[in-house]
């Protein structure tokens, strides 16, 4: 079982990435173990955002590299590993959302009694956390903001490993700063009035 929750995403080198990735495709252990020990909690963290759960996020983990187990031999050399990684990524996260409908479409039961719905509460004063954050954004501005700044891809490698256009990304990236810009206002008000009363 990969086990990168406890790792932290260091960013290996694209042309080193490569290298492991040839070796990947050799069947080389050493190669192979190096790869996934670089790229797994890239990868992880990437579920952990999307999702939010660090048990969907190890699942997420494994159902990828059994398929980039599987289609390893459509990767071709000199290409940018990370974005037909996360390609492969985005694809299993897709179809793991869809698999975890239709169970829970199936699982519910007759005896099920309607939660009162909970009224909206403002985020609190202080600074929200990163995961926070992330929360209020749609899916696909969650998606591009993780890739660019969880990950450090640069646009081009977002928009490949989405399949989209590196405008689009833009737009998606625009869209969510100013999401959170709007979000973060009133606590950075806040902090400019704490400060400015401890003066």
């Amino acid at each position: 079982m990969i086990d990168a929750s406890s790792a932290s995403p260091v960013r290996a080198v694209d042309g080193e990435l490569d290298k492991l990735m040839a070796a990947y495709q050799k069947a080389d252990v050493d190669g192979t173990v190096a790869l996934i020990g670089a790229v797994s909690p890239l990868l992880y963290r990437f579920f952990f955002h999307q999702c939010g759960n660090a048990e969907d996020a190890a699942d997420l983990l494994q159902d990828t590299w059994l398929r980039v187990h599987k289609v390893r031999h459509t990767y071709r050399p000199g290409e940018p590993v990370l974005p037909w990684l996360y390609a492969i990524a985005r694809h299993t996260k897709v179809d793991g959302y869809r698999r975890k409908r239709r169970i829970l479409s199936r699982e519910k039961t007759m005896d099920s009694v309607p939660e009162a719905r909970v009224p909206f509460e403002p985020i609190p004063a202080s600074m929200p956390s990163f995961d926070a954050l992330m929360s209020e954004l749609p899916q696909s501005q969650r998606e591009v903001v993780t890739l660019l700044k969880v990950t450090g891809m640069s646009l081009e490698e977002v928009a490949r490993a989405t399949s989209s256009s590196i405008g689009s990304v833009k737009q998606k990236a625009h869209r969510a700063y100013e999401r959170l810009r709007r979000v973060l206002a009133p606590a950075v008000k806040d902090n400019r009035e704490t400060r400015s009363n401890d003066v």
